[in-house]
């Protein structure tokens, strides 16, 4: 295994446990509104506790990331982080979940942009929607993973010896990246994009309507993706009554299918569609949109279970190419920084998300507004990336007419 594949592999496992650390409070979420009496609405800003920490890491996780190299921060990140997941099960109140919920958001957020900077110092651009693609599936796998594991824990031991459980792979993954990845000044930088290179400062980036497009873009987005993230479980298990074990494996299936998405679209990103990215990234969004209506309206919960699995193939099928947008349009030298800024987007879209779904939930004792908002979110993120695709094809065009 050549140095780049064992980059992706190490920053994969990394993600995977990220994720299955993030998503395993969804799984035990009917289980723990029960045991401390919180409705909802009110876990609905349990939820987003967590994108309130992460989207006020983004920016200077990424700064920190360039200055001093994102090796370290994926080592200290995992530990911090790993701390609040055991924490997490001591927590008895509604504030005390909150508290622990943006710390560990904090910590997560703090290492997010680490990831984008080794693909972009290590992968040229046209390869980059493939390399995304490959550690991206742990988005998927890790929820994948963690669902059958949290319900088999849940049913066996309590939600609370849950969470101690999930301590141990955060510290195993910081060991693995102290003795895989290379020190920063080891890594080859890829310079294949002269034009946004170290010399395109600050104020030129944001005054470019290309990454407007990609922060309002990737916002709208992650109302979509974060509501059925964090509330598919429960969608599940209150809508439809699956019960806690047949739940897990339920639960799993539409993050299987968001693996298929990842592999097929990056593997488009990187060859036939490569120059039709962000349009590949709005069709993905409007299909995923359409899915959830096909969600809602089922009449069994097999047919639910088809629908969130479709809906997932659509929304995590466009993380690659999305990726490999923002790495595109990203200074070579602030690669990491301008990747946060990106993300900082998508977390505002996150913090918001689980709210208003949980408040339509306890309101009208249905999902289906919830998903309405879901739905018109992503055609709105699907109608910036339809407008991005535009604006970069123009730019090809006229590079391309430009004299030598």
């Amino acid at each position: 295994m050549n140095s780049r594949n064992k980059l992706l592999l190490t920053i994969w496992i990394v993600q995977l446990v990220n994720y299955m650390d993030r998503v395993n409070i969804s799984i035990a979420a009917p289980t723990m509104m029960k045991d401390l009496s919180i409705d909802p609405a009110s876990f609905g800003f349990v939820l987003s506790a967590f994108a309130l920490g992460y989207a006020c890491m983004q920016i200077p996780g990424g700064f920190l990331a360039d200055r001093f190299g994102a090796k370290r921060l994926l080592i200290a990140a995992p530990i911090v982080w790993s701390i609040f997941t055991g924490l997490t099960g001591f927590a008895t109140t509604l504030t005390s979940l909150i508290v622990l919920r943006i710390c560990f958001g904090l910590a997560e957020g703090s290492s997010n942009a680490s990831y984008y900077k080794i693909v972009g110092d290590n992968f040229t651009a046209k390869e980059r929607a493939g390399a995304n693609a490959v550690w991206l599936t742990a988005l998927a796998l890790g929820p994948a993973f963690v669902a059958p594991i949290a319900s088999l824990l849940l049913r066996v031991q309590g939600w609370q010896h849950l969470f101690f459980w999930f301590t141990i792979p955060g510290l195993i993954v910081a060991l693995l990246v102290y003795l895989t990845i290379p020190d920063q000044s080891t890594v080859a930088v890829v310079k294949d994009a002269p034009d946004n290179g170290h010399s395109v400062s600050w104020r030129v980036l944001l005054g470019r309507s290309s990454s407007w497009l990609l922060f309002f873009g990737y916002l709208t987005f992650n109302v979509g993706f974060w509501g059925y993230l964090g509330w598919m479980p429960s969608y599940l298990s209150i809508e439809r009554h699956i019960d806690v074990k047949t739940l897990g494996y339920a639960a799993s299936i539409p993050y299987l299918a968001g693996f298929v998405g990842l592999v097929v679209f990056g593997w488009l990103g990187s060859n036939s569609l490569y120059k039709y990215r962000a349009q590949m990234v709005a069709i993905g969004y409007l299909l995923g949109a359409f899915s959830l209506f096909c969600t809602f309206s089922a009449h069994t919960a097999a047919l639910s279970v088809v629908g969130l699995s479709f809906t997932a193939m659509f929304l995590y099928g466009g993380f690659a190419p999305w990726a490999s947008l923002v790495l595109d349009c990203a200074p070579i030298q602030a690669r990491a920084a301008f990747a946060g800024f990106i993300s900082t987007g998508g977390q505002i879209g996150g913090l918001f998300a689980p709210i208003i779904v949980g408040y339509v939930v306890r309101n009208t004792h249905s999902f289906t507004g919830g998903f309405v908002c879901m739905m018109i979110a992503l055609c709105v993120s699907a109608a910036c990336f339809l407008i991005l695709g535009r604006q970069l094809g123009v730019r090809l065009r006229d590079a391309k007419l430009a004299p030598a």
